[in-house]
């Protein structure tokens, strides 16, 4: 940890994810929007324990943007960077890719087919904020 928590800004955790069936809330495999949310809680505790050491709290989430269906069968990377640092709230911009897609109907490669995507695609961008604990001594 630093001595000086603004040294953070511009810090970014990412996580990557199998969107499994199991995962899959409505037809067509689409996910629901929750399933993304607790994905940014986890890189935003991430994040939180990388600059204060500690798990910190994620007080609200601003800005929420579906943009792009995640689907059973997509890879995503999920990314927190932090955007502002105060005395025991930090700010993060969420963003969450889909960087692999399933293609189940690809006839001539089967069910299992899938493909890295060549650009990926921005699912969903959200603002969040996490407190921490006040400083101990």
């Amino acid at each position: 940890m630093s001595n000086s928590p603004s040294a953070y800004v511009g810090l970014s955790v990412t996580h990557r994810r199998y969107v499994t069936h199991g995962d899959a809330h409505y037809g067509g495999n689409l996910v629901n929007g929750a399933f993304v949310l607790e994905l940014f809680g986890d890189v935003g505790t991430e994040a939180s324990v990388r600059m204060d050491g500690d798990e910190g709290l994620l007080a609200s989430y601003s800005d929420v943007q579906f943009r792009a269906p995640v689907l059973a069968g997509d890879i995503i990377e999920v990314t927190a960077t932090v955007t502002a640092v105060g005395r025991r709230s930090r700010k993060l911009a969420f963003e969450a890719r889909v960087v692999c897609r399933a293609e189940p109907s690809s006839p001539a490669r089967g069910d299992s087919a899938a493909s890295v995507l060549s650009e990926p695609i921005v699912a969903v961008t959200a603002t969040g904020t996490v407190v921490v604990p006040p400083p101990t001594g």
